[in-house]
């Protein structure tokens, strides 16, 4: 079967997505999929797409840090592969972990309407919950933490350096059980993930964005699709979310001029104001929270990869040449 509809492929259905296997990223890839068959009728079919679960690096590798093993890309690595070997037609990816320069031959086609960026705190059963306008207030002093975000860490313990972190992997539920049977008195993760899943955590509070900066990307999907395929390019373009893609530009682009590597925590939160122009605050820090450097800028939605750039080159300079060694 062909499919009809004009701005879709003239190809054989079905088509084939890449996905990770957790239970999030199914969620991500099967709204997507909702979304583009609202927009082309025609791929209502009940077999117009096949599912293609990818283990990744990430994904198999539970009991170190990302950092020590290569970085967040480890989440795309084998979907890009299944791209480029035409063993799926399109991936979907949450955008924070796609590398800010994809590999030749692939693109970055479509950015979804973001879910909230914000980080939450989830207390355990132990902790009352957290007071909003100071979350981390409520944690004794001392208290062991967990995430395996360098971000979060060097932030967290920037206010709070007598906290103790530690490393907690694994998909959101790992991560919620873990923290139910009391391996760290709290944990931080996504808001948007808690609440695409239907997750609501005893306690859980939301973290402001200038309290905590977010991911670049965070709260974003992201699809991917080989850069000679035009036909899906152009599919996926009638479905993108404009400012999506314009604050996820700006994001990406101060990540760019970073260049840390994983190692390196770095923030990047931008948001649409009402007068139409963004708004883009950025982040460095060391792991232990002894230095951090945020800074907010303005600029014309238009300009949002020169905005980023710009910024992350200035925070770059403005900080400790090792902190990107």
């Amino acid at each position: 079967m062909s499919l009809a509809h004009p701005a879709a492929p003239r190809r054989s259905l079905p088509l084939r997505v890449g996905t990770r296997a957790s239970p999030l990223a199914l969620w991500q890839t099967r709204d997507f999929l909702a979304r583009i068959t609202r927009f082309c009728p025609v791929l209502r079919d009940a077999n117009a797409f096949e599912e293609q679960r990818i283990e990744t690096s990430g994904d198999k590798i539970q009991d170190r840090l990302l950092a020590e093993i290569g970085g967040k890309g480890l989440f795309a690595k084998e979907i890009h592969e299944a791209l480029l070997d035409r063993r799926v037609d399109f991936a979907v990816h949450s955008l924070k972990d796609l590398e800010t320069e994809m590999p030749p031959g692939i693109v970055l086609a479509c950015t979804l309407k973001r879910e909230d960026a914000r980080d939450c705190l989830l207390p355990g059963p132990a902790l009352p919950a957290a007071d909003p306008s100071d979350p981390f207030a409520a944690l004794p002093r001392g208290s062991v933490i967990g995430t395996s975000s360098v971000r979060r860490q060097s932030q967290l313990l920037h206010r709070r350096p007598d906290l103790n972190v530690v490393m907690f992997r694994g998909n959101v539920q790992t991560r919620l059980r873990k923290l139910a049977e009391g391996e760290a008195a709290a944990t931080l993760l996504a808001l948007a993930g808690l609440r695409r899943m239907e997750l609501d955590p005893p306690g859980s509070v939301a973290i402001d964005a200038e309290i905590m900066v977010p991911a670049a990307g965070q709260g974003i999907v992201g699809v991917t699709v080989r850069a000679d395929d035009t036909e899906l390019h152009e599919l996926l373009a009638a479905i993108e979310d404009p400012e999506a893609r314009a604050v996820s530009s700006a994001e990406r682009a101060l990540l760019a001029a970073l260049d840390g590597s994983c190692r390196t925590p770095i923030g990047g939160h931008a948001r649409m104001l009402e007068n139409g122009r963004l708004r883009l605050t950025g982040l460095v820090a060391r792991a232990d929270g002894s230095f951090l450097l945020r800074r907010t800028e303005e600029g014309d939605a238009k300009d949002a990869i020169r905005l980023g750039d710009e910024l992350g080159q200035a925070l770059r300079r403005d900080s400790p040449a090792d902190l990107f060694a």
